[in-house]
């Protein structure tokens, strides 16, 4: 079995900064892709960034230059370093990854965190 624990959300004030982890622990062979998604109050969950399979990274168009995607291989975690922070960044942050659990697994299942609040305000 396959978790995905969150932590870093908080209040914030505009213009702050945050750092999300994300570690992901259980049975796991391989990761296909891993990143953090968020959902506003009212609107669609989206990718914030994110690794992708063929090795690359994604941010969304919002986020590019203030937020920072990473990873620790060894640990199996990934951070979301989110600076210059804005009222329209508030949501709440979910972890994403798609991996497989064994050699034969041949198509990644994806897993989700419980997601953490983070609150932009004065």
């Amino acid at each position: 079995q396959v978790h995905l624990v969150e932590s870093g959300g908080g209040l914030v004030q505009p213009g702050g900064s945050l750092r999300l982890s994300c570690a992901a622990s259980g049975s796991i062979f391989s990761f296909y892709a891993m990143g953090w998604y968020r959902q506003a109050p009212g609107k669609q969950r989206e990718l914030v960034a994110g690794f992708t399979s063929a090795g690359n990274i994604d941010y969304a168009d919002s986020v590019k230059g203030r937020f920072t995607i990473s990873r620790d291989y060894a640990k199996n975690t990934v951070y979301l370093q989110m600076n210059s922070l804005k009222p329209e960044d508030t949501a709440v942050y979910y972890c994403n990854a798609e991996l497989v659990v064994t050699i034969s697994q041949t198509k990644p299942t994806p897993y989700w965190g419980q997601g953490t609040q983070v609150t932009v305000s004065s």
